[in-house]
């Protein structure tokens, strides 16, 4: 099972860390076997809306399109996608920007400034796939009509997430997460067992 940690929180949120949340379900007998944030790293992707896409002109399946990220001046994208088209909002990788490892590659991709076909592009439009979010690739992920144009696209997508959580029910704490210490402890349940059989015995002599 998994789940998001605001999922989670939302019926009941107390004052503990991520870790100390996965500890406290795990010796509740929920064990924890997972936790990860709910999207691998990358940087200075944002909000963009495409204004305009156009045929490239020296490349049947490129278009050209304007974007607009919200910095006042449009930015000029090549985009081989077959859903890029006026009028939808994307995640846009800005030049600079570090997108997770290609399949096979250990180093982030980063995003520089360059030219396809001869045509400038400043930045680069993302399927789900290339930040990582799933394995679609069919095409740019399309976002909801009222994105903010230039938010971070994490803080749009995963505000409030987190992390999340897999877990599975367990037939009690495994003892590699009790304390030495901890009352269920079997050293020590072995312990209290020891001391009441010596106690009993003690009762009968008398």
């Amino acid at each position: 099972m998994q789940f998001p940690e605001s999922w989670l929180r939302e019926f009941c949120n107390p004052p503990l860390s991520t870790e100390q949340l996965a500890d406290a379900l795990t010796m509740a007998g929920l064990e924890v076997e997972e936790v990860r944030p709910v999207a691998p790293p990358f940087t200075q992707v944002v909000v963009g809306e495409i204004k305009s896409a156009e045929q490239h002109p020296n490349a049947d399946r490129l278009r050209v399109c304007q974007v607009d990220v919200g910095q006042g001046a449009l930015l000029g994208i090549v985009c081989g996608a077959p859903n890029a088209r006026a009028g939808i909002k994307v995640p846009c990788a800005l030049v600079g920007a570090e997108l997770p490892p290609a399949e096979g590659e250990s180093q982030p991709f980063k995003i520089k400034l360059g030219k396809l076909r001869g045509v400038e592009s400043q930045g680069m439009l993302c399927s789900a796939r290339e930040l990582k979010l799933s394995e679609d690739h069919a095409g740019l992920l399309e976002l909801a009509a009222d994105a903010p144009v230039g938010q971070d696209i994490r803080e749009h997508l995963f505000q409030n997430v987190g992390t999340r959580v897999a877990a599975g029910v367990a037939a009690g704490p495994r003892l590699g997460a009790l304390s030495a210490d901890h009352p269920r402890h079997p050293r020590l349940r072995a312990g209290r067992a020891d001391r009441r059989a010596g106690a009993a015995a003690g009762d009968g002599a008398r």
